[in-house]
């Protein structure tokens, strides 16, 4: 075995390597041995199948898992003579060459090790900005628009017929093919008309009845519904209205002040005021974070500070970045790259430096996070997650299965970092 490991840069190590066959067969013969030592084969008692019959019985899987042996004992001697930290290795190792010729093996690997950084006067970097304004005008409008979503709901004095953002209480009986099914009954259920709660189909058929009608709506269940007894399935909801009822004019009394505040002792139309600027002010930071300082401070960093990276980790970015534009592509733009090299490698090289400045500043904010000691904890996700989820009307709980079964938690734990270290540096609270 013949093996030359150099180190092309910090963060790249060149394995070139010759595997004899002999040395093949030593470890396909070693691994041999130890199957006959525990192996059941009819006709021989257990321990004392010959070689060559174990050799017969598992030559396609010996002679893989020989070959592999050869490769760890290669990646093990290239480690030992550039006395190299397991730890420092961030990803496997790429293969640039791997030629089968009379039992011999060719091979080339690269190994990434992680980057040395060093970031000197980061903080100089981050940008300024101005604190925010906050007008009466916009409280004034915030809060109208506040009242307006949490004012009361009234039955309506004068008779008239369902329409659209009336909160309507009713009983339902719901059947697919005649029969009842689980979660498909409720009385007294309170549901405003027009908010999509319920099924497609279903609120619409509700417009124009009256207090006191029943009818019979038919809706057909999506194909992505939740239950799978359900999915796609036509279902008939009898339906008895009980009560209309409306919006009210909402007023900033104390019965309004206590919903909106209600956590807070002696809290007053004012204090709903000041909290309502807070928020205001929040959401302007935010902006202005995320469109503006916060690119700002990755280019300033990614600009002024320069280490090797591990080019297999920027040949995984530059792949990412293809696919995303892949998607994006009609039928006809993905063929015209298929069995086209050169067209390939034309579009690789033009996301390869939005690819390396990604890469540079994940390193980056790595290296500086542990600096400034940044951490964001799996709960803080969690939580994170739960938040945004309910925010935005789904299950808080499903959601949370999806990033975990995606492996999408790392990137959002990272992204938290991110925002968490740049908020440090630049001198905002977010």
């Amino acid at each position: 075995m013949n093996i030359t490991a150099t180190k092309t840069d910090a963060a790249n190590v060149l394995v070139v390597a010759t595997i004899d066959a002999t040395d093949i067969e030593k470890n396909l013969n070693k691994a041999a041995k130890q199957i006959a030592k525990t192996a059941s084969v009819d006709g021989f008692r257990k321990g004392k199948v010959p070689i060559a019959k174990v050799k017969q019985m598992y030559a396609e899987q010996l002679q893989q898992d020989s070959e592999n042996q050869a490769i760890q004992d290669v990646l093990e001697q290239a480690k030992k003579d550039l006395d190299i930290n397991p730890a420092d290795i961030i990803s496997d190792p790429v293969f640039k060459k791997y030629d089968k010729t009379d039992g011999n093996i060719e091979t080339e690997m690269v190994i990434s090790l992680r980057p040395t950084v060093e970031a000197e006067g980061y903080k100089d970097l981050a940008p300024t900005y101005d604190e925010p304004s906050i007008e009466d005008a916009e409280i004034e409008e915030k809060l109208k628009t506040l009242l307006a979503a949490n004012a009361p709901y009234a039955s309506i004095e004068e008779k008239r017929a369902i329409q659209n953002d009336d909160q309507v209480n009713f009983d339902f009986l719901g059947k697919v093919d005649g029969v009842e099914f689980d979660g498909g009954k409720a009385e007294g259920f309170d549901l405003v008309v027009g908010s999509g709660q319920f099924i497609p189909g279903f609120e619409d058929q509700m417009l124009g009845l009256n207090i006191e009608e029943t009818r019979d709506l038919s809706v057909t269940f999506p194909e992505d519904y939740q239950s799978d007894d359900l999915k796609g399935k036509e279902a008939v909801f009898t339906v008895t209205i009980n009560d209309i009822k409306t919006k009210t004019e909402p007023e900033l009394d104390e019965e309004m002040i206590k919903k909106l505040i209600p956590n807070e002792e002696g809290a007053t139309a004012d204090t709903v005021k000041e909290k309502i600027a807070e928020q205001i002010k929040s959401e302007k930071v935010s902006k202005l974070y995320n469109e503006t300082l916060k690119p700002a401070l990755i280019e300033a960093l990614v600009e002024k500070y320069d280490f090797a990276l591990p080019q297999n980790i920027v040949d995984q970015e530059i792949d990412a970045q293809i696919n995303n534009k892949a998607k994006e592509m009609s039928e006809d733009e993905l063929a015209s790259y298929k069995d086209n090299e050169e067209k390939i490698n034309e579009l690789r090289e033009s996301v390869r430096e939005t690819a390396t400045n990604s890469v540079k500043a994940t390193f980056l904010v790595d290296f500086l996070a542990k600096k400034e000691g940044v951490e964001i904890n799996d709960q803080e996700v969690s939580q994170t997650i739960y938040y945004e989820a309910m925010m935005s009307g789904q299950d808080p709980q499903e959601v949370i299965k999806y990033y975990q079964e995606n492996n999408l938690l790392p990137a959002v734990k990272m992204g938290m970092i991110e925002d968490k270290l740049f908020a440090k540096i630049i001198g905002i609270d977010q």
